[in-house]
């Protein structure tokens, strides 16, 4: 439970409580393991629990009006997913599945509510959390709506971005798993453009492009596009 306790003191929802406080809710913690592909949750079922990210990965999509998937995270660890769920056990709000095999520690909506009970001024913590993290998703939200496709894509490649294999000189290198038509779903945009501005990049040294892989090979220049490319 180590490295499930870890992921979980690195999670934003739970900074601003105590140590005690955190020791009291992370002591009702499980660990789980996922197989590559295999389904953590789906849209509209029942939120009973929390997810925290341990190890490897994790995709966040909903079905767009055409059918098609749109990806909307790629978490990696110390992430978390379904914690609005949990809190106001409603349905979900969108699929979750594992991208690679990867480990979790799961927090129960009944484990959390009866540490609430106990522990009730955590309530207004975690609600000031949560309002932070709405009022900075709608100010991407915002930000992304009027940007152009270059702006659009830097922007979601990285968001999506997760941490890989260690390089040899000690660097992690970032990885987006997903497809250019999966890209391209995401940000509004065709496979065919997808294809063209991912070209240009790794011409410059920005990416690298592999089967259902990008990997960010200069995140400075790309930073730099997402702000300033019109």
């Amino acid at each position: 439970m180590g490295a499930g306790r870890a992921a979980l003191d690195r999670c934003g929802l739970f900074q601003q409580l105590n140590n005690s406080e955190r020791d009291a809710l992370f002591m009702r913690a499980r660990t789980r393991t996922y197989a590559a592909d295999e389904t953590i949750f789906l849209m509209g079922s029942p939120g009973d629990d929390m997810v925290a990210v341990v190890s490897g990965t994790i995709r966040i999509s909903v079905p767009s009006a055409d059918g098609k998937e749109i990806t909307l995270a790629i978490l990696g660890p110390g992430d978390i997913c379904g914690e609005i769920a949990l809190l106001d056990g409603k349905e979900r709000t969108a699929d979750a599945n594992a991208t690679t095999e990867c480990s979790v520690v799961v927090l129960e909506r009944r484990d959390v509510l009866a540490f609430l009970a106990k522990h009730p001024d955590a309530w207004a913590k975690l609600i000031t959390v949560l309002c932070g993290r709405m009022r900075t998703v709608d100010h991407q939200m915002a930000e992304f709506a009027m940007a152009s496709l270059p702006v659009r894509l830097a922007k979601a490649l990285l968001r999506l971005a997760v941490p890989e294999s260690r390089s040899a000189d000690g660097g992690a290198s970032e990885c987006i798993h997903l497809t250019q038509r999966e890209l391209g779903n995401a940000i509004g945009a065709t496979r065919e453009s997808v294809n063209k501005h991912l070209r240009a990049w790794q011409r410059k040294g920005l990416v690298r492009i592999a089967d259902r892989l990008v990997v960010i090979t200069d995140r400075a220049s790309l930073e730099i596009l997402g702000e300033t490319e019109g």
